[in-house]
């Protein structure tokens, strides 16, 4: 093939060399010359400005011709290992919690953190965040552990590490201060569970909208937003310490950021350094919160 023809326009960028593989073979058919490459991560199908129509134009015609054929590419499809960042979740908790049972430094790190709805009302916000680092006793930190690991290496996969732990962060955070408005003003709580149902928000909306491009059965298209709601029910609403509210909230916190991310699909996956500085950001902001409430 000879050298393509300046300017070039981006007719296919994709995680998957597959993905472009099957889309050159179409303009190779049509007889128009195409370059592929590989940009970041990422693969890359490029033809003259002047072909960008008529290769847009082939390539509409063979999906509609293998739509079929074509739905698994809507699918859910795995961006990284996702164990970094369940590693460095468990870290976290862990951590913390050796602070908190030694009272290190001279804090009383319980009362510093934990969400507290009248003073989180008056401003001091991060409470919302370091209370997900606390916990009542070891089965509640195991617990969260677990299942937060669980969903946070679903996520990571989906996402990338980096997008998967800010965003769960965040949706935790937001649920605990939605939690925070609604309850009495002496309402208190600690646990990192409103983030653990905040990863499963993300996880079941990001499944179920991309499942939503597909021709499968309304059956099929739903299963992921009902198994959410059933692992919800099941696992956050039981307990005389369980506060469902909290739960509730973090899991349509991360409802509201799966189905974003589900409606970008693979248009702009992120770079490992992008995923990489993500991480940082999340551990700068969780540092942060947690200066602030021992120095409040």
């Amino acid at each position: 093939m000879g050298d393509q023809p300046q300017p070039a326009e981006v007719i296919c960028r994709s995680d998957t060399r597959r993905d472009c593989l099957a889309l050159a073979l179409v303009l190779e058919a049509a007889g128009i010359r195409y370059e592929m490459h590989e940009d970041k991560g990422e693969f890359v199908l490029v033809v003259a400005a002047p072909d960008a129509d008529r290769a847009r134009a082939e390539i509409d015609a063979y999906a509609r011709e293998n739509r079929g054929r074509l739905a698994q590419d809507a699918a859910p499809s795995q961006r990284a290992d996702g164990w970094t960042g369940v590693a460095g979740y468990a870290a976290i908790l862990l951590i913390v919690s050796i602070l908190t049972q030694r009272n290190l430094f001279g804090f009383d790190w319980v009362a510093a953190g934990k969400t507290h709805a009248g003073l989180i009302r008056q401003g001091e916000w991060w409470r919302a965040m370091t209370a997900l680092t606390l916990h009542l006793d070891s089965a509640h930190l195991v617990a969260n552990v677990v299942f937060g690991g669980l969903l946070g290496l679903f996520a990571g996969q989906l996402l990338g590490c980096g997008l998967a732990w800010i965003s769960i962060l965040f949706a935790g955070t937001a649920g605990n201060l939605l939690n925070a408005w609604v309850r009495e003003p002496n309402h208190t709580s600690i646990g990192a569970s409103t983030a653990v149902f905040a990863a499963l928000g993300i996880v079941a909306a990001y499944a179920w909208k991309r499942r939503r491009r597909t021709e499968e059965s309304r059956l099929a298209r739903w299963a992921p937003l009902v198994g959410g709601v059933v692992l919800l029910g099941y696992l956050g609403t039981g307990g005389a310490r369980t506060d469902v509210f909290a739960h509730v909230a973090g899991f349509v916190s991360g409802l509201g950021l799966g189905t974003f991310y589900g409606m970008r699909g693979d248009r702009r996956m992120l770079s490992e350094r992008t995923q990489a500085l993500l991480g940082v950001c999340a551990l700068a902001a969780l540092t942060l919160a947690w200066i602030l409430a021992l120095a409040a």
